[in-house]
């Protein structure tokens, strides 16, 4: 295997940064002309923009399979520290009501951090089996577990304010929330192709986490679609590791304690696991392809692997790491795909240290696109220098800038899978590594100064809809 390089977000400019990246491919920030004009905007609004840094670096790289490569080190600093707007009284209200930890509510902990940025101090409506979201907000950030009941009696005591859903609720509550004078803002968190998109209609303004979900929205007859997508962070603070972190292999699997099967395997799981030696990872020969990710249905990993796993098997050189969890039916599908190279395949579970699963790593390996949102695993690995093998397909054509951070191969269900074998053939004679300096150009687009600049710019439209009268302070 080549080079292994570490991956550390640090903080680098005080307490406006965030040490964590951001991908952006800004647009205009128009508005859209079917807006509702149901509010007069309120005067003397001023906000700031923020600063933020990141910075990926590793411990020195083991000898490599070509002579000097490494992975591309990027760093952004902050020159100076801007003026930071006063905070408000009035604050931005957020509603989350899942019980576990993922895409969504990485994006509601990297919201909240850019409006404290900006002044803006965030209300968190959350499930009361959420005990997570203390660690990963900031320290302003106030947290209201509710039930649906109280989130009710909650919503419909608000005047004038700004509430943003990161799980969309049932027409009745934004209507609560409409009579109430305040308005209704809905984080779209995944594509609408294939999903019922009337969820979305109540809501005054819709956010887009990529072009791609939108694109998703507007086809779909949404038209109060944010016109710029607020494409997210990679952040990997708390999470970052080195070549020197060990990695263990944890569970597979996510149980879904809904259903009856999995809370009966989540009690025989552990104890089966016990009869089992613990294994630490240990690298072999040749080339390192990875997936590190949630094994979620979104992802169609058992899917891409019923086209890939076949071709893999004609180049003995790659072997696949599994670094992620998932639900029982989700881990047997991507089992299945993969018995063409069942030897050459290992699973390791959840790893907290994700950045050293990527340093353990040469190449990423993306899901299908159509479903994904954005694929934030995605700006992790580049932000860690490891080169993106994905399919040429938005959304990851938006965030994988090609020969520089990144690889595109033909979507495998077009073509059997023979752009797939023609890139592993080049890759077998000739390894591919990121262009240091194009790849920091790149990333610079995906810093949090970045992502804290878009919520201003999404700010100032809701407040020029008229979505947010409440008074500033």
């Amino acid at each position: 295997m080549r080079s292994r390089t570490a991956c550390a977000a640090t903080r680098n400019c005080g307490t406006c940064c965030a040490g964590s990246w951001s991908t952006a491919a800004c647009r205009s920030s128009t508005s859209c002309a079917s807006s509702r004009p149901r509010r007069r905007a309120a005067n003397g609004f001023v906000i700031c923009a923020a600063m933020a840094s990141w910075r990926c670096s590793g411990a020195t790289p083991r000898n490599s399979r070509s002579a000097g490569a490494s992975r591309a080190i990027t760093s952004s600093r902050c020159s100076a520290q801007p003026e930071r707007a006063p905070p408000m009284a009035t604050p931005c209200y957020q509603v989350n009501l899942q019980r576990g930890f993922g895409g969504g509510e990485v994006y509601t902990a990297f919201f909240a951090r850019a409006l404290q940025a900006l002044g803006i101090r965030s209300v968190l409506f959350a499930h009361p089996e959420a005990a997570h979201w203390r660690a990963r907000l900031p320290e302003a950030a106030q947290v209201i577990p509710v039930s649906a009941t109280q989130l009710a009696q909650r919503l419909a005591a608000l005047r004038g304010a700004w509430v943003v859903f990161h799980t969309p609720l049932p027409g009745d509550a934004v209507a609560a929330l409409h009579r109430a004078g305040a308005s209704a803002t809905a984080f779209a968190h995944m594509p609408v192709y294939d999903r019922n998109p009337a969820v979305l209609e109540p809501y005054d303004l819709v956010i887009p986490v990529s072009q791609h979900v939108a694109d998703s929205l507007r086809a779909r007859g949404l038209s109060r679609v944010h016109a710029e997508p607020l494409y997210g962070i990679a952040d990997l603070r708390g999470r970052r590791g080195d070549r020197a972190t060990p990695l263990l292999r944890n569970s597979v699997y996510d149980w879904d304690r809904r259903k009856l099967r999995d809370r009966l395997l989540s009690h025989a799981h552990p104890m089966l696991r016990r009869l089992r030696p613990q294994l630490t990872f240990t690298p072999r020969p040749g080339i390192a392809l990875g997936i590190v990710s949630r094994l979620t249905p979104i992802k169609q990993f058992a899917l891409l692997f019923r086209h890939l796993a076949p071709v893999l098997a004609r180049f003995p050189a790659f072997h696949l790491e599994v670094f992620g969890s998932g639900g029982y039916a989700s881990v047997r599908d991507l089992r299945a795909a993969l018995a063409p190279i069942r030897a050459r395949a290992r699973f390791w579970g959840e790893q907290r240290e994700v950045g050293a699963a990527y340093a353990r790593i040469d190449y990423l390996l993306t899901g299908l696109p159509e479903k994904e949102a954005l694929g934030l695993n995605v700006l992790e690995a580049q932000a860690c220098g490891v080169p993106v093998l994905a399919v040429e397909a938005p959304p990851f054509t938006e965030i994988v800038a090609a020969g520089v951070s990144g690889l595109f191969y033909p979507d495998p269900r077009r073509d059997a899978g023979a752009g797939f074998a023609a890139l592993l053939a080049r890759l077998a004679e000739r390894p591919f590594r990121p262009e240091p300096a194009a790849a920091a150009a790149h990333l610079q687009r995906f810093s949090e100064a970045a992502f804290t600049a878009r919520v201003e710019r999404l700010v100032a439209e809701v407040r020029r809809r008229g979505l947010w009268t409440a008074e500033a302070g």
